[in-house]
């Protein structure tokens, strides 16, 4: 009796309800529309998908992911289940594959500042807000860069309790909003940047101008997310949503940037590097053609020709960021409008090539180190990356899914089933850092091991070695080109 009264009193809501057609006109019943509507993604993802062909990674990816943070075997019997496509790469075996036990050479960021760093790692943890993600999820994210010896990016939500004392090299990101190091009116504090500087943890500053997700477009974190303890961290209202601006007040022109990363550096002593999603090629070659042009201006003014070379290399050296972090189109864990997800900034295979051809074409490569993010979370992606220049390659979504991410598609709904983008405690309890940080370090630790074989596989003793002449492309499904000749 009570069920039926219950269902009554529904049927005489959805009817007098005006707001949504397929209740009103079809009562009770029309609920279940919606309900598989929020379910549809569980369905195609567990039943229908193939392993192959689920976006926006598909079932066999992410399950190398999970194998691999759970330490079990990442080997695979009975051939391949990928199908070339367009874009995709093979990598050339070597007739003598390497045997050396050589330690992987070290790649050293910032070499002219007091404090440079040094890392034997090539694969990183990309830029997460805490706020965005939880902290339970930042924890394990830390604890398991500590025990991989990898960095961790702090994204513009600014370093965290966790970040400054988890023990792990923190790369502290700089977004437009200023987050964690910004005075009430959003312009940059000098005494905080300086604070968080002076903590050893923290080895690089990163510079963001705009991220794949959202490419022209500041970060979004919506209100619900935005806790007392975020708040305190960002310096914003509790419960407002934490909208940034898509540009920094003050960086308006090349020459601005260039003056800022000099700013950045001269403040904190170490490496500064810049992030971006690039979407136009030639904007990025005259970005860099501009700092050449104001070395070779100011150089002009010495008497010698020695003295005009040593003049150059100071201008490169005070205003060159030490690293750039190129970023693909195609989205990210954050929230963002479908239209620039889906249709602005170009992709890592068409940016990264011609990324590394501007900095190799303007001898830039060996001072400005390429790091690369997007979409990279199996060793194939991240070797192809390093054959195509990349010096290092981070990920966010990767180390998510070494978390036990479902690729639910809720990260910015604050309802994340898994505890790790979302900041109701129910859910996050479900998250045990302690356990997790563990598979953080597998994963990381894996994705090194098979990089080596790779490698190795290629006759190159490290990673670090591999280059474009140790792979090939796909032009079509049955053809491949040499990687030298494609990325031309």
């Amino acid at each position: 009796m009570i069920l039926l009264f219950g269902l009554l009193i529904i049927y005489l809501s959805d009817r007098s309800q005006n707001s949504q057609t397929i209740k009103r006109n079809y009562p009770l019943v029309g609920r279940f529309r919606y309900f598989f509507e929020e379910i549809g993604v569980f369905f195609r993802q567990y039943f229908f998908a193939n392993d192959r062909e689920e976006m926006p990674f598909n079932r066999a990816d992410r399950s190398w992911v999970y194998r691999a943070a759970k330490q079990e075997s990442t080997l695979q019997a009975f051939g391949s289940t990928r199908q070339q496509r367009e874009g995709d790469v093979l990598f050339l075996n070597s007739i003598f594959p390497n045997n050396d036990q050589a330690e992987n050479p070290l790649l050293v960021f910032g070499p002219h500042t007091p404090n440079p760093y040094s890392t034997d790692r090539v694969f990183h943890i990309s830029g997460m807000s805490y706020g965005a993600i939880s902290k339970p999820a930042i924890k394990a994210l830390v604890g398991g860069a500590r025990k991989a010896g990898i960095w961790i990016n702090t994204g513009e939500g600014g370093a965290s309790q966790e970040h400054l004392e988890g023990g792990a090299d923190v790369v502290f990101q700089i977004g437009t909003a200023k987050y964690g190091v910004r005075h009430l009116d959003g312009s940059l504090d000098e005494a905080k940047l300086k604070s968080v500087a002076e903590n050893h943890h923290v080895r690089m500053f990163e510079i963001k101008l705009s991220q794949g997700a959202k490419p022209g477009k500041g970060g979004i974190l919506p209100a619900d997310k935005v806790t007392s303890e975020i708040a305190k961290q960002r310096g914003i209202p509790e419960g407002e949503a934490s909208i940034s601006p898509p540009s920094h007040a003050k960086i308006t022109s090349f020459e601005s940037l260039f003056e800022f990363v000099h700013r950045i550096r001269a403040i904190t002593q170490k490496p500064v590097g810049i992030k971006m999603c690039v979407g136009d090629i030639d904007e990025f070659r005259s970005m860099l053609s501009s700092l050449i042009g104001k070395a070779t201006l100011e150089s002009s003014f010495e008497n010698n020709d020695e003295s005009r070379q040593l003049r150059f290399n100071k201008v490169i050296a005070d205003y060159a960021p030490d690293f750039i972090t190129l970023d693909g189109g195609n989205g990210g864990t954050g929230a963002a409008p479908m239209s620039l997800i889906d249709a602005a900034g170009m992709h890592l295979p068409q940016s990264l090539p011609k990324v590394a051809n501007v900095l190799k074409d303007l001898n830039l490569k060996d001072r400005i180190k390429l790091v690369c993010s997007g979409k990279l979370i199996t060793p194939i992606d991240v070797a192809w990356a390093l054959c195509a220049g990349a010096d290092a390659v981070t990920t966010a979504r990767g180390f998510m899914f070494s978390l036990g991410c479902i690729q639910a598609l809720h990260c910015h709904k604050n309802t994340c089933p898994t505890g790790i983008t979302t900041q109701d405690t129910r859910l996050q309890n479900g998250l045990v850092s302690s356990n997790k940080e563990k598979r953080v370090a597998a994963y990381a630790q894996e994705m090194h091991k098979e990089l080596e074989t790779i490698a190795r596989s290629c006759g190159v003793s490290s990673p670090t070695l591999l280059s474009r002449r140790n792979a090939m492309i796909y032009i079509n499904n049955q053809q491949a080109q040499p990687m030298s000749e494609a990325y031309k």
